[in-house]
């Protein structure tokens, strides 16, 4: 098999006008970088906006990315923080609850009424996030959904491990406080999408 081309060579082809390496770029970030926008966000419409935004300004301004520093993903995920930041700056508030669109489901096919719990529960965990404060949601949404390392989290919000641990600490006990009644024995939440078990930091 061919070996896969580097962020670095796709970024530079991208940048001397290569279309085809940017759309190869963007088919491998979309998705996650989209992910992180609306689980932070709670709306569809913004986070397509900060992802495209995202990318934008990486065509823009190649020369911000410095490879010997941090990952393309790392890179990637620190501009849609800093660009959520600014909405949420803008808005003079947080995204409200019922601005939260449903993700759409993998699922296989199940009765109506497990559907109907699951959504019950996924509605309750999802509410349950976007009640955290900001920086504890989005070391949460890293670490937990995203499955980023706690260095990775901490250079994406430009800090250290430390203070990244001590807010998933306070987000999953906020965690646990709010969702207390509906929390197996296993802490297991659904999502609505996966099921998502605590990591250990």
């Amino acid at each position: 098999m061919p070996e896969r081309t580097t962020d670095e060579v796709l970024l530079s082809k991208a940048g001397a006008g290569d279309q085809a390496a940017f759309l190869e770029l963007y088919e491998r970030y979309r998705e996650p970088i989209f992910r992180f926008a609306y689980r932070l966000l709670g709306s569809v419409e913004v986070a397509e906006d900060v992802t495209h935004d995202c990318f934008l300004s990486l065509i823009r301004k190649p020369e911000n990315y410095r490879p010997e520093r941090a990952s393309l993903k790392t890179y990637l995920y620190a501009a849609a923080r800093n660009l959520a930041l600014k909405h949420f700056r803008s808005q003079g508030r947080e995204t409200g609850l019922d601005e939260v669109a449903e993700e759409p489901k993998d699922s296989p096919r199940r009765g109506p009424l497990r559907r109907l719990l699951d959504e019950e529960l996924a509605t309750l965990v999802r509410d349950a996030i976007f009640s955290l404060p900001p920086l504890q949601r989005e070391a949460l949404i890293l670490f937990e959904y995203e499955g980023l390392s706690l260095n990775e989290v901490a250079e994406i919000a430009g800090t250290d491990a430390g203070a990244i641990k001590a807010r998933l600490y306070r987000a999953r006990e906020g965690l646990r406080r709010t969702l207390r009644p509906y929390l197996n024995s296993n802490q297991e939440l659904n999502s609505g999408r996966e099921i998502v078990t605590l990591r250990e930091a």
